[in-house]
């Protein structure tokens, strides 16, 4: 018998601010990080990673309540948890004093996505799959087993889910094999960031047009008319016939989102993203209405199922952009994905951060496998940022993801990174206090 032995919770973060990586209109000097999660077992060569998404102060507070979220799984069976993760995920979300800080939002749910995508890299590594297999491996029973529906069968019932999936079962083959050879589509954030020169973006935009995409995003909502020059730089390199998409990462009041996104409707973007607060459902189908036919896109900040569920229901959103390491990991990612189906809604994961991109080519790969079985109107996002600190880091091509094929969730960092980036006491953290010290000292002498 197999049991958890030990929970590391580590606080790791990058200082991508130094190079105005990640850099938009609402987040100027983010530092890519994550309370990154590894369960250990009695046997050595079983352990599970995972993490949820951060970008530097306060990731120690998401490191906090994984371990609380982690601490029932001391001295569990292995086996216990892994074949019945539906279970394992109510067992855990049913803790009512964690859920109190919620519920089912905020640094308890962030917290719940790391232990539990720890979990389900553990589930794929046991069977020898990565994830994306272990998943389209299951029948369709078995996957509505794992969703988490509550709170929304006036949206989906259990049998609606069921038959989403049943329809498509006899041809998952197909779809494997077709993606083995063409792999999954996806698009580019790396030219876009705010922070970046001119004379950078166009440099790395055709860059972006060498390497195979044809979807680029800018990221805006800072100044309208840097905005125009910046969206009229990016026509000029790209072209009229490459999909150019905006993000303007929640700083807009409604109106002013539909009068900013009128003036840049001139460059035809494909979506507007986080035009407004994440949380406001009806802003968002206001603004929609406003400015088609650009299409609105959100999500990375949807709190939880039933948002989404509001977001579709509204008919609010062109473009589903759910989060790997926000959402309750795969059990609540299931659900949204099932809703998404129904409604006709393509799902565009958010992949801007460090290791989400790892995660979200299991995602979006299993999702046309088994749930929607389209590629129309879908293509998930890459950032080329620190995918080397990763043991298996995801591969694109040609514009698109390569499936990958090593067991797990794709989400184990190398020990040097750890060493180095664990902050505060990482090699890299360790050195830059000390130098500040120096520095101080200098100053006082």
């Amino acid at each position: 018998m197999t049991k958890i032995t030990d929970v590391e919770v580590v606080d790791v973060r990058f200082p991508t601010s130094l190079s105005a990586d990640g850099s938009d209109a609402m987040n100027k000097d983010a530092d890519y990080s994550a309370a990154y999660v590894i369960l250990r077992t009695d046997d050595p060569s079983l352990t599970g990673h995972g993490f949820t998404f951060t970008i530097g102060r306060g990731t120690d507070i998401c490191v906090l309540a994984a371990r609380h979220r982690a601490e029932p799984l001391l001295g569990a069976d292995v086996d216990e948890l892994l074949d019945d993760l539906g279970g394992t995920y109510r067992a855990l979300k049913a803790d009512s004093q964690l859920r109190w800080l919620g519920p089912e939002k905020g640094v308890e749910h962030l917290a719940m996505a790391a232990v539990m995508n720890a979990l389900w890299d553990m589930a794929a590594r046991r069977a020898g799959k990565p994830l994306w297999r272990l998943l389209a491996d299951m029948p369709a029973e078995q996957l509505v087993d794992i969703a988490d529906l509550q709170y929304l069968s006036d949206a989906l019932t259990r049998d609606e889910a069921i038959g989403l999936l049943r329809k498509l079962e006899p041809t998952r083959a197909e779809r494997i094999a077709e993606l083995e050879r063409t792999g999954y589509p996806c698009y580019t954030t790396s030219a876009g960031w705010l922070g970046y020169s001119d004379e950078k973006m166009r440099r790395l935009l055709r860059e972006a047009l060498d390497a195979g995409y044809r979807h680029v995003k800018l990221k805006v909502g800072a100044d309208l008319q840097e905005d125009i020059r910046r969206c009229r730089i990016a026509r000029e390199v790209i072209g009229p016939d490459a999909h150019l998409m905006i993000d303007a990462n929640q700083v807009w009041d409604v109106p002013q989102a539909i009068d900013w996104v009128g003036a840049l409707a001139e460059f035809k973007p494909l979506w507007i993203e986080e035009p407004t607060s994440p949380d406001d459902v009806l802003g968002h189908a206001a603004i929609r209405r406003a400015v088609a036919p650009i299409g609105v896109a959100t999500g990375e900040h949807g709190m939880n199922r039933v948002l989404f569920k509001q977001l579709f229901q509204a008919n609010a959103i062109d473009f589903c952009q759910l989060d790997s390491a926000r959402l309750a990991s795969i059990n609540e990612i299931l659900a949204v994905y099932l809703m998404a189906k129904k409604f006709g809604i393509p799902v565009c994961p958010h992949a801007g951060g460090v290791g989400l991109c790892e995660l979200v080519q299991h995602l979006s790969i299993f999702d046309y496998i088994a749930v929607s079985g389209t590629l129309e109107n879908r293509v998930t996002e890459f950032v080329d940022h620190l995918h080397e600190h990763f043991v298996d880091p995801c591969i694109v091509e040609n514009g698109a993801y390569r499936v990958p094929t090593a067991p797990g969730y794709s989400a184990e960092m190398h020990e040097e990174s750890l060493r180095e980036y664990a902050y505060p006491d990482g090699t890299y953290w360790a050195a830059r206090t000390r130098f500040r010290g120096v520095r101080t000292q200098a100053a006082v002498g």
